[in-house]
């Protein structure tokens, strides 16, 4: 079935191996949860040897337990969860998994936006209906919250500070009350939350000042702050865990050296070092250089390689594919880009030798042909 999805939810795409673990897991359940609290987390973190499982479950999300520990023990009480940290750093994709494990649905998503109104997270009108039959329970459009409420499932709410504050105060009353009241209606018109519902958000702290929670928002949530990556050695599974699905996707056959991934991720650590040294905006990328990007970098180097290469990843590419994708804004970008490869590349390539000499004039071209 997930063949047939460009990108299937995770609940599909690890269909099998949820359906595995909820029939051996005797585990106490909150509500009406499909897993047990421990196997959640092993579903995401990975099982060990001590685990005494039959079968390994590979690791899908690459963070701190107490992270995924603390997310869990949030929802299994009656407060909502809200991950927030820098672009990149998994918030979104933890979301998806938590829904998953506990819900059999990931899917019941509200994008946070400035067009976003009260009625994405409470409910809308079938105009054609109600111009037919009036307003009634069967003309009405539930939001994917709203969903989730009368389910007793997960609802996930992306981008929470993007939307507006009269979003905002809308979603408090849902955390507080568990209900939504449908004033347009005489009967049946109050949909009470379930057993087992809650709301996961996410926000990007980047976005500070754009539109800040309000305190009485805040004491609905529990915060749980995802750091960025900084330890080299996750990083690479994280950039490796994220090709290989990449490259199954696309029935790509192409090797990964290892070398060029370390290149790629001594490029991201150095030109992170010169941002949080630097002393004005002008000297910082407008790239977040999270792992994410570093994703997307090796994503471009891939399929340029296996489309218009000779199907093998060289650094002359991969270095192509990091300027143009973290070049933004010129000549701002431009030049700190110019300034790494002649201060850092260039006399690094002389040192180490290697793929970084391929690696310097594939930048040098790169920048050349963008300025």
């Amino acid at each position: 079935m997930s063949d047939d999805m460009l990108r299937a939810p995770a609940e599909v795409k690890y269909a099998e191996e949820l359906d595995w673990l909820e029939s051996i897991d005797d585990g106490p359940k909150p509500f009406s949860w499909r897993l047990s609290p421990r196997m959640i987390r092993l579903f995401i973190l990975g099982s060990e040897r001590s685990d005494g499982l039959d079968r390994e479950i590979p690791q899908k999300w690459f963070g701190d337990r107490s992270f995924v520990e603390r997310s869990i023990v949030t929802l299994a009480s009656d407060r909502g969860l809200l991950l927030i940290g820098d672009p990149g750093t998994g918030k979104s994709w933890l979301a998806e998994l938590l829904s998953a494990a506990i819900s059999r649905n990931s899917t019941l998503v509200v994008q946070g936006t400035a067009g976003t109104t009260e009625d994405h997270i409470k409910y809308s009108w079938n105009v054609s209906m109600v111009i037919a039959k009036g307003q009634s329970r069967q003309s009405m459009i539930p939001s994917p919250i709203m969903t989730a409420m009368e389910r007793g499932v997960i609802g996930r709410f992306e981008e929470l500070t993007r939307s507006t504050s009269d979003v905002q105060d809308a979603l408090i009353s849902i955390l507080s009350e568990k209900y939504v009241s449908i004033p347009e209606l005489d009967d049946d018109n109050i949909v009470f939350a379930q057993p087992g519902f809650s709301i996961i958000a996410t926000a990007n702290s980047r976005d500070r000042g754009v539109n800040d929670l309000s305190s009485a928002l805040k004491r609905r949530f529990n915060f749980v702050r995802i750091p960025v990556v900084t330890n080299k050695k996750s990083e690479a599974e994280i950039v490796r865990f994220r090709t290989e699905e990449l490259l199954r996707r696309h029935r790509i056959e192409l090797d990964l050296p290892p070398t060029l991934l370390d290149i790629l991720l001594q490029s991201f650590a150095d030109l992170r070092s010169a941002a949080a040294a630097a002393t004005s905006d002008d000297e910082k990328m407008e790239s977040a250089l999270s792992t994410a990007e570093q994703i997307g970098v090796l994503e471009d180097a891939i399929l340029h390689s296996h489309f218009f290469g000779d199907r093998t990843l060289r650094a002359q590419t991969l270095a192509g594919s990091l300027v143009g994708s973290l070049a933004r804004r010129s000549p701002e970008d431009l030049a700190i880009l110019n300034k790494y490869w002649h201060g850092v590349v260039e006399p690094r390539s002389k040192k180490a030798g290697g793929e970084w000499p391929e690696f310097l004039e594939g930048g040098r071209e790169a920048i050349a042909t963008l300025s």
